[in-house]
């Protein structure tokens, strides 16, 4: 079988590397993954660690029980837990003479264009050193303004960063199931998912007492790494070298080829058991990602069907389309576009939400002004914003090289 050089992204929870009750790292499984990557690597793939454990790492180190609500203290136990955690991620690589490094997020990092691809060219260049790079959310410093919300998101936008091929997302359970299997006895497994917005499966499992993710953060994350064209996989975390097989099977199944050896090596037939969602047919670029992903949005633009229809033409966006305004933001801030019906030329005075109106969010933007500047100059032309401002730093609110539109079954409206 022809090798293909693949970038391959593994999410690991909390729960999977920290024992819930001990708070003591689960060398058995550490280990396992660390040879699981090792393997990959020696096939030729680049290999990403999304690593959750600093704060229960950090709980164990301190002999705290339980994790607390405070969040200054979380974060401290989390700066205590993540030196002892790369110290350990670090020993058990060496031993396979494999250099990793630590590569800590949260949305601040990757909020301005030219950070973001800056990151992107820290991974490519990691890659090329032959380094396993391992990322968590810089808890240290998150705030809930800044923080990407749980490792299942941050590690689907990893993925479409580094444009990895798989993303897989591991979990206690093998797959996704149509009803809790643990409850019920008919429950079958989902294998493969070409359209998520049609999926009918078990998502009521919630994340450990230590993590803050679950089955549904999986499925955001499926959503997001797939409208990017990751191929993400859910399976059990317990058994990480089914990352390998898996990656075996499916580049067989591309490449058409049903021997079931090769330079004498036995391939199953059968792939472990585990959930596929296939990629978007049409996968978004990355700038589309990173202002529909990457940034987080402080406020929210309304606009008319006029101004939404000009812009699904690639004009940009006038004042004169701006019905509404929404929250504080500053200029070259993210904001959310929503359209709305306008109930008259003059309605600007948020009539718009009235007679069972029901506002669609439909893409992002980064505005050319702030938002007490917008709330002045909507709805009047271009030419009269010098008259309104006083001043007039661009004739459009946005342009259209700053304005991304969500995909139909988005997660993120």
């Amino acid at each position: 079988m022809v090798s293909q050089n693949l970038t391959i992204v593994i999410k690991l929870g909390t729960s999977s590397i920290v024992d819930e009750n001990t708070h003591e790292p689960i060398l058995s499984i550490l280990t396992l993954i660390v040879e699981t990557a090792a393997q990959l690597r020696r096939n030729g793939h680049n290999v990403v660690l999304v690593s959750s454990g600093a704060v229960g790492v950090g709980l164990q180190r301190m002999e705290v029980e339980e994790r607390p609500n405070n969040l200054p203290r979380i974060q401290a136990l989390a700066a205590v837990g993540q030196c002892r955690l790369m110290s350990l991620w670090d020993g058990l690589f060496s031993h396979l003479r494999l250099p990793v490094a630590q590569v800590l997020l949260t949305r601040n990092d990757i909020a301005d264009r030219t950070q973001y691809v800056n990151a992107q060219n820290t991974f490519s260049q990691l890659f090329e050193m032959g380094v396993i790079p391992i990322v968590n959310e810089n808890d240290t410093i998150a705030v809930s303004e800044i923080k990407f919300g749980d490792n299942d998101t941050l590690s689907a936008i990893t993925a479409a960063m580094v444009k990895a091929d798989y993303l897989f997302l591991m979990t206690d359970v093998d797959c996704l199931y149509t009803a809790n299997p643990r409850n019920s006895p008919d429950a079958k497994p989902i294998e493969v998912v070409s359209d998520i917005s049609l999926l009918e499966a078990d998502v009521s499992s919630a994340g450990s007492s230590l993590g803050t993710g679950g089955m549904s953060t999986k499925i955001v994350a499926a959503k997001l790494g797939t409208s990017a064209g990751v191929t993400t996989i859910i399976t059990k975390s317990s058994k990480p070298g089914n990352v390998h097989e898996i990656v075996k099977y499916l580049q067989r199944v591309k490449q058409g080829i049903q021997t079931l050896t090769t330079t004498g090596e036995t391939i199953s037939e059968v792939p472990p058991l585990h959930t596929r969602f296939l990629p978007s047919d049409h996968p978004v670029q990355s700038r589309t990602f990173w202002l529909l992903h990457g940034l987080k949005p402080h406020g929210t633009i309304y606009i008319d069907h006029g101004a939404y229809s000009a812009l699904q033409k690639k004009a940009s966006l006038l004042p004169a389309g701006v019905v509404g305004v929404d929250g504080h933001f500053a200029q070259q801030e993210a904001v959310r576009l929503v359209v709305v019906q306008r109930l008259s030329p003059d309605s600007l005075n948020g009539d718009f939400l009235h007679h069972g109106q029901e506002p669609k969010e439909v893409g992002r933007a980064l505005v050319n002004y702030g938002s007490l500047e917008i709330e002045r100059i909507k709805g009047h032309r271009s030419t009269q914003i010098q008259t309104l401002l006083g001043y007039a730093d661009s004739e459009y609110v946005a342009l259209r090289e700053n304005i991304s539109f969500f995909q139909q079954d988005d997660p993120s409206r």
